[in-house]
């Protein structure tokens, strides 16, 4: 834990017997005042002033468990997350009829209003319909999101109480912006309900080995996360995002992307400048090159940019002022392509890795190099890769093999940040780099195993720069490791499940 200055408290560490990853022979390692002080064979006696403090440090047996350093998730909206366990789970439902058909259980077992999660519509053999969900529901709310956030499904009920039903049309879909607008609504929790069930998500991150995350949620970060440090928060780092409606009010409070918030011991800095370009590949609305196959009448075949270019140059200008790090939210080909203009027009130079496009899903070839030569972070979630093989190849065809590059990113200098986009896959980096590595799940073929990545390129995409190989000097440990000392997980590490 922290004392009132912020520097770390904690008692001496003596990680006994540990494994580094390809490595035989087990090591001690000795962490003291929230850094590793030393990486020695197991036995031996650290050299200087760490062997003075090891006599008095608490000793963990840990016989030969791997240690690696601690995960990050680099891209999460935690509330979200948090919710998602909370609302009607639709990830396993195959039609919008099957769909309904939930909603229907929903409304006779009592439910006041229905919001469901989770469904990917991509690949149903039918459409959604508004009228389909008002036979169902009467004059229950229902409103039903996406598993990837871009867009709802909404009864008439839902329509007329949120200003949508015009907006929504016979569809009932709420697509991009109009869909934002009506989740930032449904998230009018009051604030200690909604904390403690992120401190249950966060305690369930930990429990995996995850010490920190940076949180996009559409909302004032700043605020709900002093909140929660403040009454006692401690179980992982967060960076959070700001997002273009909030880009005067953080000049005006001078966030600056690395800064701690006063007040939580440094366990809550400031992120990037979050703003969403397009859409998604499940919502048919990711700006792509070439049109979408088969889409209905109220589709745009390209996708769609959700920010304009002469829009966006202005807002990654004043970001790039007022002292914050863009992170570019670019799904499509012909979104990621005019990103990475956008980027270069600001900063010509490049970025120094201090910026990063969020997704980079569909990539020209050509823009493999200028990822690498403007320093741009290619920040990506390789499970979203076993979730859409299928709407991909259907969506996609014949480009899946420029989709999720993994592989030919690393292979171009591109620094590559491992992500969940929690809730739209798990927050679980262990899945993550399975995904990365594998390119496979549910006993299937590996999808393009041409894109797949090495484990340990997979563990360091994974632990916020601190590498895949514990190391002396790395830092900090969270204040959680005097609170979850039973749980014999390493402060600045975490061992391997």
């Amino acid at each position: 834990m922290s004392g009132s200055d912020g520097a770390p408290t904690a008692t001496p560490v003596l990680l006994a017997g540990v494994r580094l990853p390809g490595a035989d022979a087990p090591v001690d390692v000795h962490v003291a005042d929230g850094t590793v002080r030393a990486v020695v064979p197991a036995g031996a006696a650290p050299a200087g002033g760490v062997a003075d403090a090891a006599s008095a440090a608490e000793r963990l047996d840990l016989d030969g468990r791997f240690i690696v350093p601690g995960l990050w998730d680099r891209h999460v909206h935690l509330a979200q997350w948090a919710m998602a366990a909370r609302r009607l789970d639709l990830g396993a439902v195959s039609s919008a009829l099957e769909a309904a058909a939930l909603v229907a259980a929903a409304v006779r077992d009592g439910a006041g209003e229905v919001v469901g999660m989770g469904y990917r519509d991509g690949l149903w053999p039918d459409r959604q319909r508004i009228d389909l969900l008002d036979r169902v529901a009467g004059d229950v709310p229902v409103v039903l999101v996406s598993g990837d956030l871009h867009s709802c499904w909404v009864n008439s009920a839902a329509g007329r109480r949120h200003g949508l039903l015009e907006r929504a049309g016979a569809s009932g879909v709420l697509r991009e912006d109009d869909c934002f607008r009506l989740v930032r609504e449904l998230d009018d929790v009051a604030d200690d309900v909604l904390d403690d069930w992120v401190a249950d998500a966060a305690r369930a991150a930990a429990a995996r080995g995850v010490v920190g995350v940076v949180d996009y949620e559409m909302r004032w970060n700043r605020d709900d996360w002093a909140r929660r440090a403040a009454a006692g928060f401690d179980a992982l780092r967060v960076r959070f995002g700001v997002y273009t409606q909030h880009l005067e009010r953080a000049a005006d409070a001078r966030l600056r992307t690395g800064d701690a918030i006063e007040g939580t011991d440094g366990l809550v800095r400031v992120g990037g400048y979050k703003v969403i370009t397009d859409g998604s590949l499940n919502t048919r609305t990711a700006w792509c090159v070439d049109p979408y196959p088969g889409l209905g009448p109220d589709e745009h075949p390209y996708g769609q940019a959700n920010v304009p270019y002469d829009e966006l140059v202005p807002h990654l200008r004043r970001a790039r002022e007022i002292g914050l790090d863009p992170a570019v939210h670019a799904i499509g080909d012909r979104a990621n392509e005019r990103a990475l203009d956008a980027l270069e027009a600001v900063q010509p130079s490049g970025w120094g890795g201090r910026a990063s496009i969020e997704h980079a899903q569909l990539l020209r070839r050509e823009d493999l190099a200028r990822f690498a030569s403007l320093g741009v972070v290619a920040s990506v979630q390789p499970e979203h890769a076993m979730d859409d093989r299928d709407v991909a190849e259907r969506y996609w065809p014949g480009r899946t093999d420029r989709a999720f590059m993994l592989r030919d990113l690393a292979d171009a200098g591109v620094e590559l940040a491992l992500g969940s986009d929690a809730p739209v896959a798990r927050l679980d980096p262990w899945a993550a780099i399975a995904a990365a590595v594998g390119r496979a799940r549910d006993g299937r073929e590996p999808w393009h195993p041409e894109q797949a990545i090495d484990a340990r390129l997979a563990l360091a995409a994974s632990t916020d720069g601190a590498g895949s190989e514990v190391r002396e000097g790395q830092w900090p440990i969270s204040r959680s490791w005097s609170a979850t000392r039973s749980q014999r997980r390493a402060p600045s590490c975490a061992r391997c499940p």
